[in-house]
């Protein structure tokens, strides 16, 4: 019985490989420009927004730090780094380091404690939690204009509703210029931050709280861990990239706090809640000194842009390289 051979279509004649085809080689380079230029023209008009309102103004404001300018025209008196040597001078701008570092503490120590605490009590089965949950976070919605208003109002002296509320309980004498008084400023301006923020960070914590597997408690439950136990050794470390998230943006808030400040006290009783927001504002628009006011802008983002560095390098990297890794395992 005599065969007939028959050519493999995909290797030809005698199983010898055909060679590429000629085109295939440009079709791929071609195809591959193709996509590159396509997300390079998805992303041109980002890039451009993000050039002419974040960068240049950034840039501009580091120029404008090295001369004497008060806000007309272009910068034209150079008088190279006074402008820096006299911040640190200036005992309001150190004074608005110190009230920043204040801030921060209280931020960490008393605020996100008290937002987790009522995240883990909201994550309970409790009659009413989304109405509690909606009331606790309404405070971060209203703007920062509309909360000083509202609290100046409640801390007006004598006839404000706090002073109202003390002096019928018997505790009048605990009452006073809230917001007028040096000893009671800070004090009274941080409860307000705490009202209006810690919702936004209870919110956080909740999300997180949530994304815990049940099942990893119940399991600790069985092995006979109490409550504390289970919260220590199985949800604290599984709510701790949403910690330090809250953290990090609890410190950069606290730096470059501004609206809250200005709508309440303006700064005042004489700088005693001034930050370095407040004070760049008023050497740049009240004092018509816009080289000075760069000055403290400039001084703002190195602080916020080291600490960011510094935070996602010794604190964050854990959760980046995490992340990193499920993505790439996603895409195998």
């Amino acid at each position: 019985m005599t065969s007939t051979f028959l050519p493999d279509k995909r290797t030809g004649p005698g199983l010898t490989p055909s060679p590429a085809a000629p085109g295939a080689g440009r079709g791929r380079a071609r195809r591959r420009a193709l996509h590159w230029l396509t997300a390079l023209g998805f992303q041109i008009p980002a890039l451009v927004l993000f050039g002419v309102l974040v960068l240049l103004p950034i840039l501009f404001a580091l120029y404008a730090a090295f001369f004497r300018w008060g806000g007309f025209g272009m910068p034209s008196d150079y008088i190279g780094a006074d402008n820096f040597t006299r911040l640190f001078d200036d005992p309001v701008f150190l004074g608005d380091l110190w009230r920043c570092l204040v801030l921060v503490v209280l931020s960490l120590a008393v605020q996100l404690p008290f937002a987790l605490a009522m995240a883990v009590l909201l994550n309970q089965k409790l009659r009413g939690r989304a109405f509690y949950r909606m009331l606790f976070f309404g405070p971060y919605i209203l703007s920062e204009a509309i909360t000083g208003v509202l609290f100046g109002m409640i801390f007006a002296p004598d006839d404000g509703l706090a002073d109202q509320i003390l002096g019928r309980i018997g505790l009048e004498g605990l009452g006073g210029e809230w917001f007028a008084e040096p000893s009671m400023v800070m004090a009274t301006l941080f409860l307000v931050m705490t009202w209006k923020y810690f919702g936004f960070h209870m919110m956080l914590y909740l999300a997180g709280l949530q994304s815990i597997p049940r099942e990893l408690t119940e399991a600790a439950l069985i092995d006979g861990a109490n409550a504390w136990q289970r919260f220590r050794s199985v949800t604290l470390p599984l709510l701790a990239p949403t910690l330090r998230i809250s953290v990090f943006l609890s410190v950069i808030g606290s730096i470059q706090l501004f609206d809250l400040v200005w709508v309440t006290t303006a700064g005042g009783p004489d700088h005693h809640s001034e930050t370095m927001a407040v004070t760049m504002f008023q050497y740049g628009f009240k004092r018509y000194q816009v080289g000075y006011a760069s000055a403290i802008s400039v001084v703002m983002f190195g602080i916020s842009l080291v600490f960011a560095l510094a935070y996602q390098r010794f604190v964050l990297r854990r959760d980046l390289q995490g992340a990193t890794t499920t993505m790439r395992g996603d895409g195998k």
